[in-house]
């Protein structure tokens, strides 16, 4: 019952739009590729993908028959995949054109990402009821579009990403599945309590669950859900440069960009365990957790008068500046707020509400957005409401003319989704690298462990939690934790909130805050859920978030939210899923985009996901990448990139890849065309001429790693040898 409120007060009071028939086609299928991506498992690496594959779809459908523009994949080579194009009739109706070449192009791209969803039935039939809304047929499926047919090029357009992304490194034709990862912990069986000393503590483990349920509600098949996505990095990308990208080997190849280097391993203290950079940042999430009880009356100034204002040279380097920049005990950031609105030229009203309040509103918000359309797909909700605001002036970058609704959508799109793209190929390419340990994992090894503090007090190990009053104590005898025989006296308790096991109904209870045992420390989160199955350095909400706030203020040329304030309302009691809560009806508000990015972040420490070290290191990054995508984006709406038109581009495209039994094997050069097939010890397995598109039957091999050859079969020379492999 929360979640369809929490739904209807996102979609109707906060980010109002119009009525659908008011906005562009490309807004229309984005809307429902977002309503796909709330009935879909909550995979952000996925989704990104399919929001950025949509978006250049859309804007290349609608570059095609600008003069100006410039397209991305259509009639060009993307990421090693070549996309022919022998050009279109120009229409007499531009408008019902691109109309018809984007409904086309989205319908059969959605419906193709979205066949296996776990609520796929309910997922296409809203797809097909939305196309047939238009009068199109869903029938058609020609793809040649040399007899002027629009429906067609929509069709060669989707075929052709499609194509595209069954070899795009992303592993789509197998369930998007890693191929060489493995964790080198053991699952944390969460209802069990047990000891969790033994783990490596600077490495993920898994956690194992009686029934997990991701964010979008659905019962995952495995009740210890695998790593999500850690080869990632692979992945083609929209801007990132090969400059920027590093092919490290921790048990398997990984290839990070923009690689923000080792984050802190765990010290063996000598009584020092709060100089300990680990045990510092992986504590305070600990102490943090103690804001979250409405008991408390703390009160905040939770409006652009009290928070925000800082910029990406305000982050912290070194661990002093990060010991500066995040209060230990009170949580927050240093950012002081804005003094005026820029927009009104009078002082944001002040918004004081309990910090519990904000703190538990904040890690459910920007969890995975109001109704867990992910991430990435969060900010086209962000996106879409800014453009909906009757203040803002549709100008690129706040210059020149006003764009029409579909041009202004399209390029947006285009931009967010390419930047969205490359936050996961980045973030998830450092995730599976790192592999770094997620809090749950770290706070319950080192309660386990001891207390690191004094080699005088009992349970003293380098590897425990530092002692900090009124946080991190141990028990003595009399504590309410210290058991009938004492048998806890002397392990490590912490203030923080209790966790699950006090909700027993999530629609009146309230777990609160009080002193637990640190062995069965929780973060804020659904107990079915409790953390991201993948890991956490960096911070994907961290990095998503900031590259789409740089993103949003280069498209309007303003760093302010339209009117100098965006907002989003939680009501009181209704806003929390698994605990009662907020105790009153509140805003959240944001100044700038940049403010509700810092938002983010913070969020994720309350929530009880992220220590202070992945948040930064994701901020610095997806600052970068949010410049890089709309740099290039602007490229091509300028048509400045010079791109080489691909009928004079030599190319080989190979796809599946890994493949089961058959490989498809296209190219444009020429009749004497062959391939050779060789294992990894140079034995030959198979060959063939080649025409210009063929399909290979190889069900005969072994799975494993292969070596393909492609030759002129008249010279005997090698064009190009590219590696291939047989699940």
């Amino acid at each position: 019952m929360k979640k369809i409120t929490r739904f209807i007060l996102f979609a109707i009071v906060i980010f109002t739009s119009n009525a659908w028939s008011q906005h562009s086609v490309a807004r229309e299928w984005n809307e429902e590729l977002l309503d796909a991506i709330r009935k879909d498992f909550a995979r952000p690496t996925v989704h990104a993908r399919n929001l950025f594959h949509l978006s250049m779809a859309m804007y290349d459908a609608w570059a095609v028959f600008d003069n100006e523009a410039e397209t991305v994949f259509l009639g060009k080579e993307f990421g090693g995949f070549n996309c022919s194009f022998e050009g279109i009739t120009t229409p007499t109706d531009i408008d019902a054109a691109r109309h018809e070449v984007i409904s086309y192009a989205a319908y059969r791209i959605l419906t193709h990402r979205f066949q296996n969803s776990p609520n796929a039935t309910e997922t296409l039939n809203d797809l097909s009821s939305h196309f047939a809304s238009y009068g199109y047929d869903n029938s058609f499926n020609s793809t040649d579009y040399s007899t002027g047919s629009y429906a067609a090029l929509g069709n060669y357009i989707a075929s052709e990403i499609i194509t595209f992304g069954l070899q795009d490194g992303s592993h789509e034709q197998t369930g998007y599945n890693s191929l060489y990862y493995s964790p080198v912990n053991e699952p944390l069986i969460l209802e069990l309590y047990e000891d969790n000393s033994n783990i490596n503590p600077n490495r993920w483990q898994p956690l194992a669950f009686d029934v997990f349920i991701d964010q979008s509600g659905n019962p995952y098949p495995l009740n210890t859900p695998n790593f999500v996505s850690p080869e990632w990095g692979e992945v083609v990308p929209f801007s990132l440069s090969s400059d920027d990208l590093e092919i490290l080997n921790n048990g398997f190849d990984s290839y990070i960009y923009h690689n923000p280097g080792q984050p802190p391993l765990i010290q063996n203290s000598n009584e020092d365990g709060f100089d300990d950079p680990y045990k510092w940042y992986f504590t305070l999430v600990a102490s943090w957790s103690s804001h979250l009880d409405p008991a408390d009356n703390t009160m905040i100034d939770a409006s652009p008068n009290g928070i925000g204002g800082l910029s990406i040279d305000d982050m912290p380097e070194t661990f002093e500046e990060y010991r500066a920049f995040y209060d230990y005990m009170e949580g927050g950031d240093p950012g002081t707020g804005h003094d005026l609105n820029p927009i009104t030229n009078a002082p944001y009203a002040s918004q004081m509400v309990k910090r519990a309040d904000y703190t538990r509103v904040l890690a459910e918000f920007w969890a995975d957005g109001p109704d867990s359309e992910t991430p990435p797909g969060h900010w086209f909700t962000i996106i879409n409401y800014v453009s909906d605001h009757p203040l803002l002036e549709k100008r690129l970058n706040g210059q020149g003319p006003v764009l029409s609704d579909l041009e202004w959508d399209v390029k947006c799109y285009l931009a967010l989704g390419g930047a969205m793209h490359d936050c996961a190929v980045t973030t998830w390419g450092v995730k599976g690298y790192y592999d770094y340990v997620r809090p749950i994992s770290a706070i319950r090894y080192m309660a386990a462990k001891g207390q690191s503090s004094d080699a005088s007090l009992p349970n003293y190990d380098p590897h425990g939690l530092p002692l900090v009053p009124g946080r991190i104590e141990l028990i003595e005898s009399g504590d309410p934790l210290a058991g009938d025989s004492d048998e806890n006296v002397g392990e490590v308790k912490i203030y923080a909130w209790k966790g699950p096991d006090y909700i027993a109904n999530p629609d009146t209870d309230v777990a609160g805050v009080d002193w637990i045992l640190g062995s069965h420390w929780w973060p804020y989160q659904r107990p079915t859920f409790v953390t991201p199955p993948f890991a956490g350095y960096v911070s994907g909400h961290s990095t998503f978030s900031r590259a789409a706030a740089e993103v949003l203020t280069l498209l309007t040329g303003d760093s302010f939210f339209p009117g100098g304030m965006g907002t989003f309302d939680a009501v009181q009691n209704e806003f929390l899923v698994f605990e009662e809560g907020p105790s009153e009806t509140f805003q959240l508000q944001w100044a700038t985009y940049r403010d509700a990015s810092d938002q983010c972040s913070l969020s994720r420490i309350w929530g009880g996901i992220h220590p202070p070290i992945d948040d930064i290191g994701g901020r610095l990054i997806g600052a970068e990448i949010g410049v890089e995508a709309y740099d290039l984006a602007i490229q091509y709406f300028n048509n400045t990139l010079s791109t080489p038109d691909s009928s004079e581009t030599n190319f080989v495209n190979v796809y599946p890849n890994p493949f089961y039994n058959e490989l498809n094997i296209k190219h444009n050069l020429g009749e004497k065309t062959s391939y050779e097939l060789y294992s990894l010890d140079g034995k030959l397995l198979a060959e063939g001429i080649i025409n210009s598109q063929e399909t290979v039957q190889l069900g005969h091999i072994q799975s494993g790693l292969y070596l393909l050859k492609i030759l002129n079969s008249e010279s005997n020379t090698t064009l190009e040898i590219q590696k291939i492999i047989k699940q």
